[in-house]
C-alpha cells in the first residue's frame, strides 16, 4: 500500500516508488495503481515537460494534492527548469504555490530557485532534480549544506557501484530512475532542440516543440520527419515513427555510411533486473519516467513496478517479463548503471 514504511523479510529498506503524473487523470491513475509518491508540473515553464495538453493548473494541483494524501501518497512538484534574466517572478510564485497548496516535496535544479524556496519557506522539503546534473559527492553535498536539500535525484550515468560509493560519502537520500527514457543528453541540458527551433529544454521546458514537428509523406507513403527546418528522419512505408526529438533522429554523416542514430538510439531504461542492487547501493526512491505517456502506460507501468518491490521485499523473485512490451521500439537497456562500457 502508497506510504507503508519499514523494512521487508529480507531485511531490505522499503524504497519509495515514485511515479509520473502529466495530467490529473494519470495522478489517480498511478496512486491507485500503487504509487508512493508522484511527480507532476504547472502548466507554464517552470518545468521540464512542458508540453501542450500537460500539467496541472493550480485548482487542479489543489485537488490532486488532496486525493493524493486521502491515499497517503506523497506529491512532488517539478519547478526544475532554469529562470531567463528578467522572469524570475514566474519561478518565484510557483514556489509561493507549491509551499501554500502542502506538496510533500518540490523539486528544484536552478541555484537562485532553490535559495529563494529555502530562505523563505524554510520548511517546504527539497529534492535536487537530474537537471541539476550533480554526479559527486561534493556538488551534491553544496546543495545539501547550501539550501537544505534532502534528496538528489541521480543522473542516469553512473553505475550502482558509484551509486553506492556516492551514498556513503551524502547527508541525503537518493533517488534513481528505473524505467523510461534513458536520458543520454546530459541531463536536461541539451542545445539540440534549442538549435533548431528557438526553444529551450532549460529555460522553456520543451524538447522538440509540438508547433515546430512536421511531417511529409510521398507518393510511395515514405514519411520524412522534421524539426524546424531540419530533416530529423526518414521512415519507410509501415516503419514505426516514433515523436520526432532531435536526439533519436537518424543522420547522414561523412564518417559513416547511410544514416544512424548520431546521438541516441530509441531504447528505454529497464532496470528492473537491477532492483535489489539498487536497493543494497541505498537508493531511497525509484522513479519512472514518463509524464508524457498515457494513462494505461503509466497503469502498468506502476503496476508491474509495485508488484516486484514488494516481491522484493518478501524474498520472492519479482516478475517483469510484460515491461519490455512497454519501452520504447520495444528495446530495453540497462545503459551505465552495470557498465560504463554499454554502448
Amino acid at each position: 500500500m502508497a506510504g507503508e514504511i519499514g523494512s521487508g523479510a529480507n531485511g531490505y529498506l522499503r524504497p519509495e516508488l515514485v511515479c509520473p503524473a502529466g495530467t490529473p487523470a494519470a495522478l489517480r491513475t498511478a496512486v491507485d495503481a500503487g504509487a508512493d509518491a508522484v511527480y507532476c508540473g504547472f502548466q507554464n515553464e517552470t518545468n521540464a515537460r512542458n508540453f501542450p495538453g500537460l500539467n496541472f493548473t493550480l485548482a487542479e494541483l489543489e485537488a490532486a494534492v488532496g486525493h493524493a494524501h486521502a491515499r497517503k501518497a506523497k506529491v512532488l512538484l517539478a519547478i526544475n527548469t532554469f529562470p531567463p534574466a528578467g522572469r524570475f517572478n514566474l519561478w518565484r510564485e510557483a514556489i509561493d504555490a507549491a509551499a501554500r497548496i502542502g506538496v510533500d516535496a518540490v523539486i528544484v535544479a536552478d541555484m537562485g530557485v532553490a535559495n529563494y524556496a529555502a530562505r523563505t519557506f524554510p520548511e517546504l522539503r527539497l529534492h535536487l532534480s537530474v537537471q541539476a546534473g550533480a554526479s559527486s559527492p561534493e556538488a551534491i553535498r553544496f546543495y545539501c549544506q547550501e539550501f537544505g536539500v534532502k534528496r538528489v535525484v541521480l543522473p542516469r550515468m553512473l553505475t550502482v557501484g558509484e551509486i553506492a560509493a556516492i551514498h556513503q560519502q551524502i547527508p541525503c537520500e537518493i533517488e534513481a530512475f528505473v524505467f523510461g527514457n534513458i536520458g543520454m543528453m546530459a541531463e536536461g541540458r541539451c542545445s539540440l532542440t534549442n538549435y533548431a527551433t528557438g526553444i529551450s529544454t532549460n529555460m522553456d521546458g520543451v524538447c522538440s516543440p509540438a508547433a515546430d514537428v512536421h511531417y511529409e509523406e510521398d507518393a510511395e507513403r515514405n514519411l520524412t520527419t522534421r524539426l524546424g527546418r531540419f530533416v530529423i528522419d526518414r521512415f519507410t512505408r509501415g516503419e514505426n515513427a516514433g515523436y520526432p526529438t532531435i536526439c533519436k533522429g537518424r543522420y547522414r554523416c561523412d564518417a559513416r555510411t547511410g544514416a544512424y542514430y548520431a546521438f541516441e538510439e530509441p531504447v528505454s531504461l529497464n532496470l528492473s533486473a537491477l532492483l535489489p542492487d539498487l536497493m543494497r547501493a541505498g537508493v531511497t526512491a525509484l522513479k519512472i519516467e514518463g509524464r508524457q505517456r498515457s494513462r494505461a502506460y503509466v497503469q502498468a507501468v506502476v503496476s508491474a513496478f509495485r508488484r516486484a518491490v514488494d516481491d522484493i521485499l518478501a524474498n520472492r523473485e519479482p516478475a517483469l517479463a510484460e515491461l519490455v512490451a512497454l519501452t520504447e521500439g520495444r528495446r530495453e537497456t540497462e545503459g551505465a548503471f552495470r557498465s560504463k562500457a554499454w554502448r
